[in-house]
C-alpha cells in the first residue's frame, strides 16, 4: 500500500493538508510557547569574514514573536564556569520557532542568523543564537514529507546566554533597552564649578564637546547627574573628553567645564557581577605600597 499522497508526498509540491498540520503545529507553539524578542544583529563597520569578527556590532531592532522552550528543568550547558580568563557564563537553551511566523514577523530576513540576540522577558535575560538546527527531531524532522529545502516546519535555535561587551543596544523598546542600561561600562566625569542648567537625567540625552553633536570630538549618553555634587555618569562613550573643555547637553542646553574624568566607576554587570575595578583598585592599594620611601614601588628618592 502507498502512502498517503495528501499528508506524505514526499518529494513534491506541498499540499494543503501538509499546511494544514503546519497550521495546527503553529497554533499548538502558541498554546504551549511564550513570547519573546528577537534582535536581529547589524553592523556599525567591517566584518571581517575569515575570523567572523565584528567589533561595531550594533542592536537597533526587536520583533515580538512566540516561541516554545524546550528546557523544562533548567539550562543546559555547562553552567558558570570558572577558567584561568576568569569567570564564563555557559548557561544554554534551546528554543523551536515556526519557520512561516518568523518570516512574517521578522522582515529581510529567510531563518534566524547565529549571532542575532533572543530576549526572554520571562528569564529577563539576553541569549545568542549559536546554532540554528532544521534537521532534528526536535524541528519536526521531515513530519508528513516536509523539511527539504526552506519548507521546514520549525527551527530549533541554540541560545547561549549573551556576554555584553559593550554592544550598542538601542531598540527604541524599553522593556530591553532598561535591562541592558546597567550593563555600560559608565564613565565619571566630574564638573568645574561656575556651569549653568542641569543635565537630563530622565531621557535620553547626548553630552558632547566641540561646535554641534554630528562634530564633536567626544560624545556619550548620559546615564545620571547629580547637582550638588557636580557628578555626571556617561556610556556608550565615543572619543575621550578632555579636561577644561565645555561639556554640552544636546536637550537640556546644559553647559558645564569638565574638572575631571574618572574610569574607575563601578562595574556591576548583570552577566559579571564578580568584575569591579573600583573595589579591586581600592584593595589593591591596601596591599601594594607605591610611595617613594618603598624600594621595590614606584621610581623615587628615598629620604
Amino acid at each position: 500500500m502507498a502512502t498517503n499522497p495528501f499528508f506524505n508526498w514526499y518529494p513534491g509540491n506541498i499540499t494543503n493538508e501538509q499546511l494544514l498540520v503546519e497550521d495546527l503545529a503553529i497554533e499548538a507553539l502558541q498554546i504551549n510557547g511564550m513570547e519573546v524578542y528577537y534582535i536581529p544583529r547589524a553592523s556599525a563597520g567591517v566584518i571581517d569574514k575569515l575570523y567572523g569578527e565584528d567589533q561595531l556590532k550594533k542592536f537597533s531592532a526587536a520583533y515580538k514573536v512566540e516561541m516554545y522552550l524546550e528546557n523544562v528543568t533548567g539550562m543546559d550547558g555547562e553552567g558558570d564556569f570558572l577558567s584561568k580568563f576568569g569567570l564564563e557564563i555557559r548557561d544554554e537553551i534551546t528554543v523551536l520557532i515556526a519557520r512561516r511566523r518568523f518570516r512574517f514577523t521578522v522582515p529581510n530576513q529567510l531563518r534566524p542568523r547565529e549571532g542575532d540576540l533572543v530576549y526572554v522577558p520571562l528569564l529577563e535575560n539576553f541569549f545568542e543564537i549559536t546554532f540554528v538546527e532544521h534537521e532534528n527531531n526536535q524541528a519536526a524532522f521531515y513530519t508528513l514529507g516536509r523539511g527539504r529545502g526552506s519548507n521546514v516546519v520549525f527551527f530549533a535555535l541554540k541560545l547561549r546566554q549573551f556576554v555584553f561587551n559593550e554592544e550598542r543596544v538601542d531598540t527604541g523598546i524599553s522593556e530591553i533597552d532598561d535591562q541592558m542600561i546597567d550593563s555600560y561600562r559608565p564613565l565619571l566625569l566630574t564638573m568645574a564649578t561656575g556651569g549653568i542648567r542641569n543635565y537630563d537625567s530622565g531621557n535620553t540625552e547626548y553630552v558632547f564637546q566641540g561646535a554641534n553633536l554630528a562634530s564633536a570630538t567626544a560624545y556619550a549618553e548620559v546615564l545620571n547627574w547629580t547637582n550638588s555634587t557636580r557628578k555626571l555618569n556617561v556610556i556608550r562613550v565615543h572619543g575621550s573628553f578632555s579636561s577644561g573643555v565645555i561639556l554640552k547637553g544636546n536637550t537640556s542646553n546644559a553647559q558645564w567645564n569638565v574638572s575631571t574624568t574618572d574610569s574607575d566607576s563601578p562595574l556591576d554587570t548583570m552577566f559579571e557581577d564578580s568584575i569591579d575595578n573600583k573595589v579591586i583598585q581600592t584593595e589593591a592599594n591596601t596591599i601594594l605600597d607605591f610611595s617613594s620611601t618603598n624600594p621595590f614601588g614606584s621610581p623615587g628618592t628615598v629620604t
